[in-house]
């Protein structure tokens, strides 16, 4: 077990605990296809979600990933460069934002992945598991392998840790 104390520029003070080997004893329901680094390498929320490189993440994480320089989102640093992203406001308006992961999903699939467990685990995974109706979507839409096909919701597959490169 390993305690962590968060001091970056979206928290500071939060304290967690990684009780889970990295990358293992997922919920059996939870199967995520890419890990946060392949996530990051490939290109997502147009580089801007991790712009300031938070220490409690793996430095090597951040080593190919394609990351905003100047604080703006760009749509071409992400994987089919197209923008599949609502601003933070939005989520924080709709209450999707749980107060101890103020970044959102990701954030908390990066805490998840590296061990923490945690009283928002089972709303991430169902929410998780319902980005399946996207993918279904680009199955039933696109010729197999067609990476030109519903590039956006492509995108926000990949946002969620499905790899849309396989469908």
């Amino acid at each position: 077990m390993k305690r962590i104390i968060v001091d970056d520029v979206m928290q500071s003070g939060y304290g967690y605990e990684r009780t889970e080997p990295e990358g293992r004893n997922f919920h059996p329901e939870f199967k995520p296809h890419l890990t946060p680094a392949e996530m990051l390498e490939l290109g997502i929320f147009g580089g801007l979600y991790f712009e300031d490189i938070p220490k409690e993440f793996p430095g090597e994480w951040f080593k190919k990933a394609k990351l905003t320089k100047d604080g703006a989102q760009h749509k071409e640093l992400n994987y089919y460069g197209v923008n599949a992203s609502q601003p933070l406001t939005v989520w924080q308006q709709k209450g999707w934002i749980h107060k101890d992961d103020p970044r959102g999903w990701f954030q908390w699939y990066c805490r998840y992945y590296l061990g923490r467990r945690h009283e928002d685990d089972e709303r991430q995974i169902k929410r998780w598991k319902a980005i399946t109706r996207h993918a279904s979507q680009v199955r039933h839409n696109c010729r197999a392998g067609d990476q030109h096909c519903r590039p956006r919701q492509r995108q926000a597959i990949l946002h969620w840790a499905y790899d849309p490169r396989k469908l």
